[in-house]
């Protein structure tokens, strides 16, 4: 009896003090080229258990209504033959998969606000994006995908076309059975209707946390003490795990004033700046038993010949950072 109960006691303990398995993804950048297994040995040395794969459509301005997708100009990573491609050669390494369809409007707008002028060019648009959703849920179900993602960052589409948007959980629902997620951009999260439909209250976690050129991690922290209470909420809200479908910093000075700016003309490379506030973000959500997890942005496949100490981008590739991000997923494995 003894044995029994100090065997139930070192149960208890291990379990007190065991981490939970989170998400710990990559946002894995679409190539010209199809992936092989020196593509992938870097994921695996990041200690990442996930990857989001992003095939992308194409509108030619914000009120156009035909969605371009699967074309032989896009890039082999961006098609379903790419996606495909990708997901086996991940999968095969025991990583998991979110697919991320996302949309590129040309010349760079941003796609939160794309509107169409009348109810027929919604209309058109709408049929154009479900049918560019729901083929890739069909692929998403054909490849056993974990996570897939039913749009990113199209907040005016949302607000005007609510209806729109349920019955396409439905509709995707239908075909596909894994988990459902949608990426809000990060001041959009909090209005965003179906959470409740949804199995992962998704956010492009891009949130501003401090006004410093290199901000310190106490800066970052305290910066994110405005707007935990609002992610909270959120999830309690819906009883939904939060999960970051996009989190990083770029490597520049005042990394963390806006942190969504991707502009080249910002080139002063802070490698400091991008360590400080990503191990903020780390500190504050991953211990959390209410958050899922998140897809560091960006991830290329060519990873001996992209970043380094002179990059100023996103990528935490041969930075400083990206043993940071080992550190924190092989703790959270």
């Amino acid at each position: 009896m003894k044995t029994y109960k100090l065997l139930i006691l070192l149960l208890l303990l291990q379990s007190c003090t065991a981490q939970v398995e989170k998400i710990n993804g990559v946002s894995f950048v679409a190539s010209k080229d199809a992936v092989n297994d020196a593509h992938v040995n870097p994921v695996i040395n990041l200690n990442a258990n996930y990857a989001a794969v992003m095939p992308f459509g194409f509108i030619k301005s914000l009120n156009s209504t035909t969605l371009t997708y699967n074309t032989n100009r896009q890039w082999f990573g961006e098609t379903a033959k790419g996606v495909k491609q990708y997901v086996e050669a991940l999968q095969k390494h025991h990583i998991k998969i979110m697919i991320k369809p996302q949309i590129w409007v040309w010349h760079g707008e941003f796609t939160g606000f794309i509107k169409m002028t009348s109810e027929a060019n919604w209309k058109a648009f709408e049929t154009s994006y479900s049918k560019f959703i729901l083929e890739y849920a069909v692929l998403a179900e054909a490849v056993n995908a974990d996570i897939f993602c039913i749009g990113t960052e199209l907040e005016t589409f949302i607000k005007n076309r609510p209806s729109f948007w349920f019955k396409l959980i439905k509709k995707v629902r239908a075909i596909y059975k894994g988990k459902l997620t949608y990426a809000a951009n990060w001041d959009e999260f909090k209005r965003t209707p179906f959470w409740g439909a949804l199995d992962f209250i998704g956010i492009d976690a891009y949130f501003p946390v401090s006004n410093v050129k290199t901000p310190t991690f106490e800066d970052a922290m305290e910066g994110w003490k405005n707007h935990l209470p609002e992610i909270k909420a959120k999830q309690k809200a819906f009883n939904k795990p939060i999960l970051f479908t996009e989190f990083g910093y770029r490597s520049v000075d005042f990394s963390g004033k806006e942190p969504w700016k991707s502009e080249r003309s910002m080139q002063g490379v802070n490698l400091q700046a991008q360590v400080n506030t990503t191990k903020a973000l780390f500190e504050t959500f991953w211990h959390q038993d209410w958050f899922a997890g998140g897809f560091v942005w960006k991830w290329f496949i060519n990873h001996n010949q992209v970043g380094g100490e002179q990059n100023h981008m996103f990528t935490p590739q041969n930075k400083p950072v990206e043993r940071l991000i080992n550190s924190y997923y092989k703790k959270y494995e």
